[in-house]
């Protein structure tokens, strides 16, 4: 039964990069912005505290495998910018914020394009036991076109990623959900026997991309599969994400587009045989909050003092497009129609009609036109909030920062309690496990639907004596 929206608990991730800029471009010049300490461990351990203090279903971080070369046409803009480099890796971040929490989610990016499958089906799964059950792997096919040229192999088509990363889903589910069986790990001592041969299996997966032998090298963990999150935005991206993914990342320039994509992800899952309540649609948002209306106004007015349109364009057009080849005057439709680098991926992404370069600069270090956007005091906010979740159909949000810590101490403090007095926000953690923060408590392991479920074992009957 699908909970009505009016109804639904808003759920909220912070977005994160281990990086001194991600999103939001020359603020970490600001005075109370700490991202210089991204190196810092205890900067992340007052992060993940400042998280669960606010209930947050997670911390979600997004990763790149290359400096983007797009604006500019080199690496410049996005170094002196500190456009996601240096960068850390995020798997490496999580064990420390978990030591800390008990509740608090981690989702981290890792692209099926370059990471071997067995290798990272091992490392989730530690992270998962190290964890308790609260990691999410955000599946990823990697774009920029300098991963490929870091990793020594040619460039892959972009419907051939897709099909490379549904084989590598195929693999990772199998070494998962198949390799152990649930009492395979005994540690019994009368035996004695640590774990039982009969019930640790072998996957032998051969296929197109990929030939992995087995077994799994963990043995069952509290959620076996990642929470999975997914944020294709192309044709093949949303089919992709409607199949594979439980949390899934709404784009759209526009607020037409962002609908139209919603209405389109639900009718895939649907047709996947997935219920509504199976998949969890989130979309990025931009909050700014303080006690008063005019405090954050206030707080918006500084921080556009600092935004860098630079960083921002670098960010826009990493995929290859290199707007500084062309005239201020000329529209963008007509660049991506001409094709050339990064053509292919812009044109998935549409802008206003008759938009040009000079609109583009402009339009981007503004940050109060970010899709999204809110400014105000906790009821201005949690107006908009709720009517983005109900009008978009959206379960929740990925919450851009300004400044860290003060985004997420601003949301925690301002805006959780006014959406709890609305009964639209949990005031206690659902579970143990990332999973049950998304699904309620019990929803440990993949829903039955889901097409890693296949891969499961039956677990043995008991014989009963006569």
């Amino acid at each position: 039964m699908t909970t009505p929206r009016s109804e639904r608990q808003i759920r909220f991730m912070l977005l994160e990069m281990g990086t001194v800029s991600h999103n939001n471009y020359g603020l970490w010049r600001h005075p109370e912005n700490n991202r210089h300490r991204f190196s810092d461990i205890d900067f992340w351990i007052e992060q993940a505290k400042t998280l669960e203090r606010g209930m947050l279903d997670a911390l979600f971080f997004a990763d790149t495998l290359a400096v983007s070369a797009g604006f500019g046409g080199s690496t410049t803009v996005a170094l002196r910018e500190g456009m996601h480099v240096p960068i850390l890796d995020p798997l490496v971040v999580i064990p420390a914020m978990a030591a800390v929490t008990k509740h608090l989610g981690f989702a981290a990016t890792s692209s099926t394009t370059y990471e071997p499958p067995f290798s990272f089906a091992r490392r989730m799964s530690s992270l998962d036991l190290l964890t308790k059950g609260r990691v999410g792997w955000n599946i990823v096919t990697s774009y920029l076109p300098g991963a490929a040229a870091n990793f020594g192999i040619e460039p892959m088509a972009h419907d051939k990623r897709y099909d490379r990363a549904e084989e590598y889903s195929d693999v990772v589910y199998k070494l998962w959900e198949s390799s152990w069986e649930e009492d395979a790990f005994r540690l019994d001592r009368g035996a004695p026997m640590v774990s039982d041969p009969s019930k640790v299996h072998p996957i032998a997966h051969e296929g197109e991309y990929f030939k992995v032998m087995g077994p799994h090298l963990v043995s069952p963990t509290p959620q076996r599969t990642p929470t999975l999150f997914q944020a294709g935005s192309s044709d093949r991206g949303r089919e992709f994400a409607a199949r594979h993914a439980e949390g899934i990342f709404i784009g759209g320039y526009t607020e037409d587009i962002l609908l139209s994509h919603v209405t389109d992800i639900r009718r895939i899952a649907a047709l996947a045989g997935r219920d509504h309540d199976e998949v969890r649609l989130f979309a990025e948002c931009n909050i700014i909050c303080a006690t008063t209306d005019k405090e954050a106004e206030a707080k918006l007015a500084d921080f556009m003092k600092l935004a860098s349109a630079d960083g921002y364009l670098a960010h826009r057009f990493g995929s290859g497009m290199d707007l500084t080849r062309y005239g201020l005057h000329e529209k963008i439709e007509d660049i991506i129609a001409t094709g050339g680098p990064g053509a292919d991926h812009m044109a998935r992404y549409p802008f206003p009609a008759g938009w040009t370069v000079g609109d583009i600069i402009e339009d981007a270090a503004r940050l109060d036109r970010k899709r999204l956007f809110v400014c105000g005091g906790p009821s201005r906010c949690a107006d908009a909030i709720e009517r983005w979740s109900d009008s978009f159909d959206l379960d929740g949000f990925l919450m851009r920062q300004f400044l860290s810590p003060g985004t997420a101490r601003d949301f925690a403090d301002f805006v959780v309690p006014e959406l709890q007095r609305r009964g639209r926000y949990r005031t206690q953690y659902e579970g143990t496990t990332l999973r049950e923060n998304l699904f309620g408590r019990g929803h440990k392991r993949l829903a039955q639907s889901h097409p890693g479920a296949a891969y499961r074992r039956a677990m043995a009957q008991p014989v009963l004596a006569e």
